[in-house]
């Protein structure tokens, strides 16, 4: 076409073009906008989730003035004063005092550290290691992965607290072996649930098209498969938390737990037991109650990550 019958063709669009209105606005082309990352997606659900966002203000401040206790708490850990004893709320002990004359909004926040360390570290190894066991079935298949399921069927059927109360009498009790058993029999979860993830995707066009262009198995569980489980990661390591916080003050308040001179909300569950229907009752409930806080905390947190992974959520 030569550049004069161009023009004609393009003179005569021009002329048959309607022309707007007098008063009318002009015409505009939409922008043309990038698609926002997904981190941002991510992000705008986790906020419209007030629960959640409440829980992880909550989360921040716990761990804040638990692990700053050596700068915030008003008192040393385990600072005594037996000629004080036991007194009741006031200006120089806001949460009063126990029966050591230990200031107890202290003896709370330094227990804190202990108790959210335990959780935070079982959810961390657990979660790891049921992550690789999960994604190693799934993805392999086969004889591999019916053994794996097999003994992950075992462990499930563990008591983790019969396990934990032998383990901590056989060991001692010490921290470190519970975040040890904890994780030992915490990971079995995470695993059936990434399994089962990983099962769905690993026959989607995207994971054929890498082994296509030759990507080891390696690469693609770790560049293509768990990227895709970020969710579901996600979700359980808040999970993981509330559990071993649980569990942990349940083998503590049974007496098999963290012993003094060390500290955890449920040590101080178990020393305060007897003080049910005496004016003191309320060393019983001050750390159940931040057991409790803490607990419902992740489990928004948890709900607000869940909705904001949701691929079917809203935009």
């Amino acid at each position: 076409m030569t550049d004069s019958a161009a023009a004609r063709i393009a003179a005569s669009q021009a002329a048959t073009a309607p022309t707007p209105a007098a008063g009318d606005p002009a015409p505009t082309v939409p922008a043309r906008t990038a698609d926002k990352p997904r981190y941002r997606i991510v992000l705008a659900r986790f906020l419209r989730h007030r629960l959640a966002v409440v829980g992880l203000f909550i989360l921040i401040a716990l761990a804040i003035v638990c692990f700053g206790a050596d700068w915030i708490a008003p008192y040393g850990h385990n600072h005594q004063d037996l000629l004080l004893g036991a007194r009741q709320p006031s200006s120089g002990h806001w949460l009063g005092t126990d029966s050591l004359g230990r200031d107890y909004l202290s003896e709370l926040l330094f227990a804190g550290q202990v108790s959210l360390a335990i959780g935070i570290c079982v959810a961390l190894l657990s979660t790891v290691v049921g992550t690789a066991v999960g994604a190693i079935a799934g993805f392999a298949g086969g004889w591999a992965d019916e053994v794996i399921m097999r003994v992950t069927d075992l462990f499930l059927i563990v008591p983790a607290i019969a396990v934990l109360a032998l383990a901590l009498q056989a060991v001692g009790p010490s921290p470190a072996t519970i975040v040890l058993v904890l994780s030992a029999l915490g990971w079995t979860m995470i695993a059936r649930v990434v399994r089962a993830q990983v099962l769905t995707l690993r026959n989607k066009e995207f994971i054929q098209a890498a082994r296509v262009i030759g990507a080891s198995n390696a690469r693609i569980v770790v560049r293509h498969l768990l990227p895709n489980l970020t969710g579901v990661i996600a979700v359980n390591v808040s999970l993981a938390v509330a559990s071993a916080i649980i569990l942990e003050s349940t083998t503590s308040f049974l007496g098999f737990g963290i012993q003094p001179p060390q500290s955890s909300w449920g040590n101080m569950l178990s020393q305060a037991a007897g003080l049910i229907g005496t004016s003191q009752a309320y060393l019983l409930y001050v750390p159940g109650l931040a057991i409790l806080i803490t607990v419902l905390a992740v489990n928004f947190v948890g709900d607000g990550l869940r909705d904001a992974f949701d691929p079917q959520g809203r935009q």
